[in-house]
């Protein structure tokens, strides 16, 4: 079985553009990757595209105007996940010796939505009687303050990090500095959450991986992924625990078994921080700490940059932005650069392995719609 790599990477700025198309970003991101993999249009034979809000055929829309040959373009929808995904099915074609060289790429432009908690099916019976990602979010920040006695100010605090690391980072536009009593002054959402406790809803953005099996030709050196797993989430007709993160805790059991390794490896993680709460939930579905001792690892500092295990050094969904279908590639970015030691002011020293997990959705009944983790090293 071939080993496919991370041979260059492509990022757009993270903000709203109105002025621009979600195609327009896509490109931008895929020629930057390009260039960064040393490997023509040319070469690639398969696109791979994630997108979760745009219209019809988003990857050949995105691909029209860089003249591609005409190879496939497989179209990934999996929610937020919609960009893990596409890295998913990418590595297993390359693995089997399908295409020696493919581009993944993300992308969506929420702009053109306008304003508002992230538009969902209102096919499903949750959504149909409010039950949006806010306050579903806000149950599960209750029940686990009710549970393990979580102050209030210990969310804020997620919030205060993550914008300190997204302040290091020029393609996060969002990321503005608050300090605890801004975050919990902010306009209310769902109680407890206020408005900078959840990441912004309208942000437009791009980003793109390049992956061959052929010796590397880019300026950096390329990124092994050790493990690439995406699971979705399980029916459960009995009552469920909602501060248990159970899709994320079984898809990082595969992941960690598929990569050989435990979380005590990790130098890093980029995790799905939509909201404060969530944060905390995937410290310990992750294995980061046991159950109820999120708090007191925040606390510690261990999360933060100059901690044991930065997590969210781009500075996470809440501070960088979360355009669904670019967000799980970005991820991929933010680790790959900093494994290479290219991410500037906000490099964790002595990177060697980092993490990646992104959700995708939420239907009624299930935990997620879907989680996507890959765990990446040189």
């Amino acid at each position: 079985m071939k080993q496919p790599l991370i041979t260059g990477v492509g990022i757009t700025d993270f903000g709203r553009f109105p002025e621009l198309t979600e195609e327009a970003m896509a490109q931008a991101a895929i020629l930057d990757a390009l260039a960064d993999a040393g490997t023509k249009l040319g070469e690639v034979q398969a696109f791979y595209c994630g997108n979760a809000l745009g219209a019809m055929l988003p990857g050949q829309r995105a691909l029209r105007e860089l003249h591609a040959a005409g190879g496939a373009v497989y179209n990934v929808d999996n929610a937020c996940s919609s960009g893990a995904t596409a890295l998913n099915l990418a590595l297993q074609a390359l693995k089997v010796g399908q295409y020696d060289t493919v581009v993944v790429f993300g992308m969506d432009h929420l702009s053109s939505l306008g304003g508002g908690p992230l538009q969902l099916s209102q096919k499903d019976w949750n959504n149909r009687r409010g039950m949006i990602m806010p306050a579903l979010y806000a149950m599960r920040a209750k029940r686990y303050m009710h549970d393990h006695g979580l102050a209030l100010e210990t969310l804020a605090d997620i919030s205060v990090k993550n914008r300190q690391h997204g302040a290091l980072n020029p393609i996060a536009k969002f990321a503005k500095l608050a300090s605890r009593e801004e975050v919990l002054a902010s306009r209310p959402v769902a109680e407890p959450l206020t408005l900078l406790q959840c990441c912004p809803a309208v942000v437009d953005g791009a980003a793109a991986l390049v992956l061959s099996t052929k010796p590397a030709r880019g300026v950096a050196k390329p990124v092994r992924v050790l493990a690439s797993v995406v699971q979705s989430g399980l029916f459960e007709t009995a009552p469920v625990d909602m501060t248990e993160a159970e899709i994320t805790a079984r898809a990082a059991r595969l992941a960690y078994e598929q990569a050989g390794v435990g979380p005590q490896d990790l130098s890093l993680l980029e995790v799905h921080d939509a909201f404060t709460i969530s944060e905390l939930l995937y410290y310990e579905a992750l294995g980061l700490c046991k159950r109820g001792d999120a708090a007191s690892l925040l606390q510690s500092g261990a999360t933060a940059l100059g901690g044991r295990v930065p997590v969210n050094p781009s500075g996470g969904l809440i501070a960088k932005g979360h355009p669904p279908g670019a967000t799980g590639v970005a991820q991929v970015v933010e680790v790959c650069e900093q494994l290479q030691g290219r991410a500037g002011a906000r490099q964790v020293q002595g990177a060697r392995m980092g993490l990646t997990q992104v959700t995708g959705g939420g239907i009624w009944g299930v935990d997620h719609a879907a989680c996507s983790i890959n765990i990446l090293s040189l």
